[in-house]
């Protein structure tokens, strides 16, 4: 008896404690649900709680060219005159010609200066002692225009605009073209400015996306921009224009051209060439190639359309062979080919004349092949065979066979390259660069020297002016002393 009694006390403790359990969590759940904390509370205006304006803006609410920094007026050297102005230089074949000595010796060359730079693989343009690469700054989701002096890598001032964006192999990666009174750019996602180089003063800006639906490619925009004679050439691959003329200095459309084949924008950019003895654009973009008169009486008008060859991925831009041969080269698998564009009375004809796949002769995957003194010189794609990766010289009349390769510890994967006078200047993938003299039949390694310690994917362009080499990798800069 006493041990049932004992029981039935025991159940009662714990309904009890189960029972105010209940109560005591309900009577919490009602006062959360009923207690107001406000205590005369008042708005707040936008930005009074300090969050930088539009951080949660979105990609279709671009502000292009929104804030402006000044850092310094420091004064620039005057003396300081030669120019990179555009992807490749002023002639378009990324060949410098210089009366600068280049001082070829076992010393390191100095490295006057250094930046970071957000992950990108974007590359400097070069005016009168001035620096400007088109950088993205992913604390504050920004596209900026930065301005940096040649000689100390001191920054000047910063034109910036928020463009949120995920990381996808880094972010930027174009190079601006600039003149006496403009630098124009394009970011990752499209967005075209365009701004006074010396002042940062705005002049004008526009949205591929939105003013044309462009597709931005995978990896984002590669395309960099074209002047020609005060035109800006851009190729948006939209619904309804494939390649437009803008006055670079108020924005208005000169010219379109009609997409009527659904062409698209490719990594790929805008190339002036002489075929036929016509000036004209040539753009590889995906869904085929097409050549734009460039000429002043019917410029802007579509001359020839080649949709033969086709890659869905192209980096690498068009290279004019000979007077009506240009070479087209892509990487994953397409290889090189040969185009032949010739004119019978109005009709402008082309010819695929020859193809062949990566592991059968010259190829490229990223970088555009240099055609200097009637030789090509390319890097090799990682499925171009036996010499993947390599340094390669061949001759624009037998693209399938090397007349010369670097040997098997000189690989470069994606690295640029660059000929200043009779040197081929060329980074590897991890930031060591090679000094080669080019000769009659092949290449002669001079010295080697060792840039960025532990660099990553160093793939942006190189550029040069007033005996300074612009070298890096995804994550900084740096400029090197090779001349005086």
């Amino acid at each position: 008896m006493k041990k049932k009694n004992f029981i039935v006390e025991k159940k009662k403790i714990v309904f009890g404690i189960t029972l105010l359990t209940v109560l005591i969590y309900t009577g919490a759940i009602v006062w959360w649900h009923l207690y107001s904390p406000q205590q005369n509370l008042t708005v707040q205006a936008p930005g009074a709680d300090n969050r930088p304006e539009g951080t949660a803006r979105s990609i279709y609410d671009v502000r292009i060219g929104e804030h402006f920094m000044m850092f310094s007026d420091a004064a620039i050297n005057p003396a300081l005159t030669e120019t990179w102005t555009r992807f490749r230089g002023e002639r378009k074949d990324n060949i410098i010609r210089t009366s600068a000595r280049i001082n070829i010796s076992d010393a390191d060359f100095p490295i006057l200066w250094a930046v970071e730079t957000g992950e990108g693989y974007a590359a400097p343009v070069i005016y009168n002692g001035r620096v400007f690469l088109l950088d993205y700054y992913e604390r504050l989701n920004s596209d900026a225009l930065r301005v940096f002096a040649l000689e100390t890598g001191e920054e000047l001032w910063r034109r910036w605009y928020r463009v949120p964006m995920r990381r996808n192999h880094g972010f930027s990666r174009t190079v601006p073209a600039i003149g006496s009174d403009y630098i124009a750019t394009i970011g990752p996602e499209g967005h075209v400015m365009v701004c006074h180089p010396i002042t940062g003063e705005m002049l004008w800006s526009l949205d591929m996306q939105k003013e044309f639906n462009t597709q931005i490619p995978h990896w984002y925009t590669g395309q960099c921009p074209l002047v020609h004679n005060g035109v800006l050439v851009l190729a948006p691959g939209g619904d309804e224009v494939l390649m437009a003329g803008f006055d670079v200095r108020t924005g208005e459309m000169l010219w379109s051209v009609p997409n009527e084949q659904n062409m698209r924008m490719s990594h790929s950019s805008i190339m002036l060439m002489t075929l036929g003895g016509k000036q004209m654009y040539v753009y590889i973009a995906v869904g085929g190639v097409v050549g734009v008169s460039a000429e002043a009486h019917d410029k802007g008008t579509l001359l020839w359309t080649s949709t033969q060859w086709r890659p869905t991925v192209i980096a690498p831009s068009p290279v004019q062979i000979s007077a009506n041969e240009v070479f087209l080269v892509a990487g994953y698998g397409t290889g090189g080919a040969r185009l032949r564009v010739t004119q019978s009375g109005n009709q402008w004809n082309t010819t695929i004349v020859e193809q062949y796949r990566p592991n059968e002769g010259m190829s490229s995957e990223q970088q555009t092949p240099i055609l200097h003194n009637n030789m090509f010189i390319s890097i090799m794609p990682r499925d171009g065979g036996g010499n993947r990766s390599r340094l390669v010289m061949y001759s624009p009349n037998d693209l399938r066979t090397p007349i010369w390769a670097s040997t098997g510890d000189e690989r470069f994967g994606l690295g640029p390259y660059i000929v200043i006078n009779n040197y081929l200047f060329i980074f590897n993938d991890d930031g060591e660069l090679f000094v080669y003299a080019i000769e009659a039949r092949g290449l002669r390694l001079l010295k080697r020297q060792i840039v960025v310690e532990d660099g990553i994917d160093a793939w942006g362009p190189i550029a040069y002016a007033d005996g300074i080499l612009i070298v890096g990798d995804a994550h900084s800069l740096k400029g090197l002393r090779i001349a005086n």
